[in-house]
């Protein structure tokens, strides 16, 4: 760690501005402030999934997904910073395709729900989604490297599949919508 905080506060973003990582200084509603917050706000979504009881099979990839996702707000936060690999993702695709194996097929759209957990696993997936569009966003302005978008992109797709595993193990079942409700 380069920087090691003796004091919390420094005044400096008083101004409505905050330093990158380069030691640049942008403000603090620019698109890579907005996109690393955002990974910052779904690290912290897992941090409050990881306070349930899960699953081992659930709780590990969890961990492991936090410190990637540090890594990618770390690589959001200095420009021309390279953090995540392909190797990331696809160690989330084989986290996902096992996780999905024993699940049957969907024939209906779900809702959040299904217990604690997988509610909470929704949450997360949804502001995963968000982060994904915010660094797109910020691909429009300055360069991102692919992995980042894959990663975020495999991301909420296995945050959906683990709020299933979740929903099926809590007892609950998933949530199916209703389609049919509006008719009669």
């Amino acid at each position: 760690m380069g920087n090691r905080l003796s004091k919390i506060y420094t005044r400096t973003g008083d101004d409505g501005s905050t330093g990158l990582g380069d030691g640049s200084r942008v403000s603090k509603d620019s698109a890579r402030v907005t996109a690393y917050g955002t990974v910052d706000e779904l690290n912290s979504c897992i941090g409050v999934l990881l306070a349930q009881e899960l699953p081992e099979a659930i709780r590990e990839p969890l961990i492991s997904i936090q410190h990637q996702l540090f890594d990618l707000g770390g690589e959001l936060c200095i420009p021309g910073h390279a953090a995540m690999q392909d190797a990331d993702i696809e160690r989330l695709e084989s986290i996902l395709d096992g996780l999905n194996a024993d699940l049957p097929p969907l024939k209906d759209f779900i809702l959040p729900g299904g217990g604690a957990p997988a509610a909470h696993c929704h949450v997360a997936r949804t502001v995963c989604r968000r982060a994904e569009r915010e660094v797109v966003t910020l691909g429009h302005h300055d360069a991102v490297r692919p992995q980042a978008i894959r990663y975020l992109n495999r991301l909420s797709d296995l945050l959906f599949v683990m709020a299933r595993v979740l929903a099926r193990a809590s007892g609950h079942g998933e949530v199916l919508w209703n389609h049919e409700r509006r008719k009669g």
